[in-house]
């Protein structure tokens, strides 16, 4: 068991004056499997109140306006979270039966859509499909599917943005880790593994020293179903572990994109964004 607190800074800067916004935040973790939220908290600068509530895909948002003119947004979302290992228990389910067990669930058969972001080309598919063929079960074949797209596309921050698809981010073998995700998810969905897009933070350091604040930044990987939900990070090669502090899940990025908004005012925004991890046990 591993406890981190996470302090998380985003906004807006504006090109001038903005009359009013509307904005969405999903910043804040949620307890669930392997992990407690001790303490959870979203301070907003200019202040507002803000209407907190859990979206479709089990999300927490703080969705708030502000109808007072302001040059900048700003948030900070604090948590203190204990996370463990997450372990994976032993489930060989056969094809067949794994279609017939995704059918008995909304949750799952909506993970095997593809969005404009998880499509992948020709190129994923014949991969996805190979593996599967040498697979042992759907379990083995989700696993070396999001290895083996984790190994093909390099970490290279800057030459993607958060509107690149997972079909452009594999022409150019480069990307980060939404890129790497979305990627893997289309994969496993192309071979009718439900697949889930996850977002969070992941302390850089296997084994940080208690009490030191390192720079960090959001971070997703993967989950998919294969007779229970199996977590797995492509961008790093590594399990899920006490490292990985869960915020969000979806379909790809857009469902859980940290904030968004709508406003009035000049043309021109600049997003900015800082995330701290200090390990306190």
């Amino acid at each position: 068991m591993k406890r981190h607190r996470i302090r998380h800074v985003s906004g807006f800067s504006y090109d001038g004056e903005v009359t009013a916004s509307y904005n969405e935040a999903r910043m804040l973790p949620a307890s669930a499997d392997g992990q407690l939220v001790l303490h959870s908290n979203l301070d907003i600068s200019p202040m507002s109140s803000t209407h907190s509530y859990v979206d479709y895909w089990g999300t927490r948002v703080s969705s708030f306006e502000l109808l007072t003119p302001h040059r900048e947004l700003s948030l900070t979302a604090t948590s203190l979270v204990e996370v463990r290992d997450r372990p994976h228990p032993e489930h060989r389910l056969e094809w067949t039966a794994l279609a017939d067990e995704i059918e008995t669930a909304t949750e799952y058969v909506e993970q095997l859509g593809q969005t404009n972001r998880t499509r992948p080309p020709q190129e994923v598919v014949d991969l996805a499909r190979g593996i599967v063929a040498d697979a042992a079960s759907p379990c083995d074949a989700a696993l070396a599917i999001a290895r083996a797209i984790g190994e093909r596309i390099e970490y290279l921050p800057g030459v993607t943005n958060v509107t690149t698809t997972a079909a452009e981010a594999w022409e150019h073998k480069q990307g980060v880790c939404q890129d790497i995700t979305q990627l893997a998810i289309g994969a496993l969905r192309s071979v009718g593994i439900p697949a889930r897009y996850v977002s969070g933070y992941l302390h850089p350091k296997p084994e940080p020293e208690i009490g030191v604040t390192v720079a960090g930044e959001s971070h997703a990987w993967v989950e998919w179903y294969c007779g229970h939900w199996q977590g797995y990070d492509p961008t790093n090669l590594i399990d899920i572990g006490d490292r990985h502090v869960t915020v969000g899940r979806g379909r790809d990025y857009a469902d859980v994109a940290p904030l968004r908004g709508v406003y009035a005012g000049p043309f021109g925004s600049k997003l900015f964004v800082t995330v701290e991890i200090t390990r306190e046990a």
